[in-house]
């Protein structure tokens, strides 16, 4: 069964989380965009997730003036950098790919060897680091404001996630805080939008090949991520780094 047939049950309102979708988007792209003469100072971070293929969409059926970014790890599943090119080669907005220096990643490897991230929390952290979160700050350099796919349901530590997070220096957008799993598949099957493969496997959410797994019904949304971890010290501190606030340094949010 695919993850459409399994999941696409729109909620009852979604008519209304599709409009405000919809909005806090045209609303972001007017006041971050290049309306002003200059360049666009708002970018979608797309993990080619389900979620984030959704508001890419949303972006390019707009015509708003957002660009998108990929963050290439190195390490990403092939059915992820397949449907990157398929996706860059069909939408409007530019797509950016950004990937980690070739120097750091070749030291840590060599100094930690290639399967450091299942030693220890501190090491998979340090190769988030590398991977993720340097190039992270050069794709949002510049940037006022990004696009995240983040959703109040995808596990507890996101039960709070705002349309508009204004708490920090820079002005996080998300689009579907309030949408359902089921919300996110009906707007896929409708627009007839391509996805990763990987989501028919069961693979809620997808992140590097080494970091994540399928996970089985009634598991919870993140559980195959960093799946080891329950067996590490500190193993509750699940996350990448990408969405952690500084006042808030275990919060687990990411796509």
């Amino acid at each position: 069964m695919s993850a459409i047939e399994l999941h696409a049950h729109p909620s009852s309102d979604y008519v209304i989380k599709l409009a405000e979708a919809q909005n806090v988007l045209a609303q972001a792209a007017a006041q971050y965009g290049s309306g002003n003469g200059a360049s666009a100072s708002i970018v979608q971070a797309s993990s080619l997730g389900a979620e984030d293929m959704v508001i890419s969409h949303l972006i390019n059926s707009l015509q708003l003036d957002i660009g998108i970014f990929v963050l290439d790890t190195g390490v990403l599943h092939q059915q992820t950098l397949d449907l990157l090119e398929r996706f860059r080669a069909s939408s409007r907005a530019t797509v950016t790919s950004y990937a980690p220096m070739q120097q750091a990643v070749v030291q840590f490897v060599e100094r930690e060897g290639k399967d450091a991230m299942y030693k220890s929390v501190a090491l998979r952290k340090s190769c988030c680091g590398i991977r993720k979160m340097e190039p992270l700050e050069r794709a949002l350099a510049g940037k006022e404001a990004w696009v995240t796919g983040l959703r109040r349901e995808q596990s507890g530590a996101r039960a709070d996630v705002p349309l508009v997070d204004m708490s920090e220096s820079r002005t996080k957008i998300n689009p579907l805080a309030s949408w359902t799993w089921g919300d996110v598949w009906h707007t896929i099957r409708e627009n007839q939008l391509d996805y990763n493969p990987l989501h028919d496997a069961f693979f809620p959410s997808i992140g590097c090949e080494p970091c994540t797994r399928s996970v089985t019904l009634g598991e919870d949304f993140r559980s195959g991520r960093w799946w080891w971890e329950h067996n590490l010290e500190g193993g509750a501190d699940k996350e990448c780094g990408l969405h952690v606030k500084a006042s808030n340094p275990i919060q687990e949010i990411a796509p």
